[in-house]
């Protein structure tokens, strides 16, 4: 459970950092006259706005999970998955915001979103086979 709740908080900060990341940055471009609303993929703003936003729509189910599989299957098998799905929101996490554009792949995002998705599948699996 330890595994579960460390990475609960890390998801949780890196959330709240993604948030405040956006807030500063509609500050900046507040300042310089900017679109608030920008729609270019290489706009540092859309590019924030769209990290929080992937984050915010992945997290929480994550975050459910975790706890729920750590109290009901606490293997060592749960906690791998639950530190590769933690890793893989962090890897996806840095290769947006280093994107130059959204527009173009990028490895990060790639491998980022694959772990997202496996990690996230397989913890959905195990809970729902601890019954």
């Amino acid at each position: 459970m330890t595994t579960a709740i460390i990475c609960t908080a890390i998801l949780a900060t890196l959330v709240f950092a993604l948030g405040f990341n956006v807030s500063r940055l509609r500050g900046v471009t507040a300042k310089s006259g900017g679109s608030q609303l920008p729609s270019d993929p290489a706009d540092r703003l859309f590019i924030a706005i769209r990290a929080h936003g992937n984050a915010t729509e992945h997290v929480p189910t994550l975050i459910v999970l975790f706890l729920l599989v750590s109290a009901r299957e606490p293997t060592w098998w749960s906690a791998a998955l639950i530190i590769g799905a933690t890793a893989a929101r962090l890897v996806h996490a840095f290769g947006m915001l280093t994107a130059s554009s959204l527009a173009a792949e990028s490895t990060p995002r790639l491998a980022g979103a694959l772990g997202t998705y496996t990690f996230g599948t397989a913890l959905a699996v195990t809970a729902a086979t601890s019954i």
